[in-house]
């Protein structure tokens, strides 16, 4: 009976460390949106090149903090990228409310990347420009076309929007993309898969169907994930990692 109790103990010990930072983030209104959001859709931010002016090729990668609750424990990533010489951009990402007639999960539309999405500013993950880049694209198009889920979407612990980038990410190694903690869903790897490599290609990760797992990768460092959610240390950056707050410093 006491050891059960000790084990209850640490149970509840763990489960308010995990909700500690995503309690924070939401009182601290890290997940707050504008009121008037939609007015703000479809503007840019000012982190995308203007393609009228930007001639050569850009390959991005973008999240923010996702509506409503959710926001203080995750964001939404998604991806975007415009060819040598294209008068637009092209976004591509996963959604969860698109028609039920549509079982295609993916998005790919012209738009302007760098909108804000819910109201929020987005953060920019990864930024590459040059002529060689038009090759990246060709790999994400590839990508994007063969991934698995397309048909299926749950927000936790996966596979979603997150799950998305990241399995793009590990089909491109040369990316070394680092998503951030609070992409809740990028340590999904599928019903059947219980490792593979880490979604900067610098490392490995095991994982029980995104819910308990552990990552270790020159770009991301150490990272324990517990019911979806991410602690961590980044050696390489001099950073910790926590739930719902995502990357300190």
């Amino acid at each position: 009976m006491t050891s059960l109790t000790k084990y209850g103990r640490a149970a509840v010990c763990i489960l308010a460390l995990l909700l500690a930072g995503p309690t924070l983030a939401g009182i601290s209104g890290m997940a707050d949106r504008p009121a008037m959001w939609p007015s703000l859709q479809g503007k840019p931010t000012g982190l995308a090149p203007d393609p009228a002016s930007t001639p050569e090729a850009v390959l991005q990668v973008y999240g923010t903090r996702t509506l409503g609750w959710r926001g203080a424990f995750a964001e939404h990533t998604w991806i975007a990228a415009k060819r040598s010489g294209a008068p637009n951009y092209r976004t591509y990402q996963v959604v969860g409310w698109r028609h039920p007639a549509s079982r295609n999960r993916v998005v790919v539309l012209d738009e302007v990347p760098d909108q804000r999405w819910a109201g929020a500013k987005p953060r920019l993950y990864l930024d590459l420009r040059g002529e060689d880049i038009d090759a990246l694209i060709d790999q994400v198009e590839a990508a994007v076309a063969a991934y698995p889920f397309k048909d299926s979407y749950r927000t936790w612990p996966g596979p979603n929007s997150n799950t998305f980038t990241a399995w793009v990410a590990r089909q491109m190694p040369d990316l070394r993309l680092d998503l951030p903690p609070t992409a809740i869903g990028k340590d999904y790897l599928g019903p059947t898969r219980l490792a593979d490599s880490a979604p900067s290609g610098t490392g490995y990760q095991v994982s029980l169907f995104g819910l308990v797992g552990l990552l270790a990768a020159v770009e991301e460092g150490v990272e324990i994930n517990l019911l979806g959610l991410t602690l961590g240390v980044d050696p390489l950056d001099l950073a910790v990692k926590l739930p719902g707050i995502g990357r300190l410093p």
